[in-house]
């Protein structure tokens, strides 16, 4: 993976990391990515689902999709990806902050066009969401692909941030009455709501989805 000015880490730079194995511990974790680009000289960041799979990203939406038919001609991509893990309250307003796990991510993308391929790609997407549905769902129709474009984006470049623990406060700060510590955020599967329209047993990989 090369590395140039754009994904050079600056500040804070000791919470950061060019390392494969971070970035790809991080890219797993999430669900949503934000996709950034610039057509016609108006920058977008768009939000949407993505898969990976080795060092490759996944991305789909209708074939009549802005950013789809954008990112198609091969024009330049930043991908970011961003988990809070919980606020941190300081003594001070200046010193409040977060913690998180952060991806950003370049490259440039291309379309996929034969149906294996892109029925190969939304797969991955499917289980980077939750394993095991893609087995249980009916697959896409002809016309349903027709309808999708499904992009691959080689990761050029990226660069993974991180900030864990408590507060930083100034030393003359810490006698002042008030409350420091750190607020821990998580997402967390709540139980399954059937549509109501048949009732069928809900499979294993849902009832337990998140919890290993």
């Amino acid at each position: 993976m090369n590395l140039t000015n754009r994904s050079q880490l600056r500040r804070l730079s000791d919470r950061g990391s060019h390392e494969e194995a971070d970035l790809y511990r991080i890219l797993d974790a999430a669900f949503l990515a934000h996709v950034g680009f610039v057509a016609d000289g108006q920058p977008f960041v768009i939000p949407t689902l993505f898969g990976r799979e080795g060092n490759t990203l996944y991305l789909h939406g209708s074939a009549a999709s802005r950013m789809m038919r954008e990112l198609e001609t091969g024009i330049a991509v930043c991908v970011t990806v961003t988990l809070v893990d919980g606020l941190v309250l300081a003594r001070s307003a200046f010193h409040h902050s977060m913690n998180y796990r952060s991806v950003v991510a370049f490259g440039t993308a291309r379309k996929l066009a034969g149906d294996s391929d892109k029925n190969h790609a939304l797969k991955v997407i499917s289980d980077h969401l939750i394993r095991g549905r893609w087995e249980d769902v009916r697959p896409p129709a002809p016309k349903e692909l027709k309808g999708t474009t499904v992009l691959a984006m080689e990761i050029e470049e990226a660069s993974a941030k991180v900030r864990t623990g408590g507060p930083k406060d100034d030393a003359e700060d810490y006698a002042l009455p008030v409350w420091p510590g750190v607020l821990p955020l998580r997402t967390v599967a709540q139980a399954p709501e059937p549509d109501g329209e048949q009732a069928c047993e809900v499979p294993g990989y849902i009832v337990n989805f998140g919890c290993c």
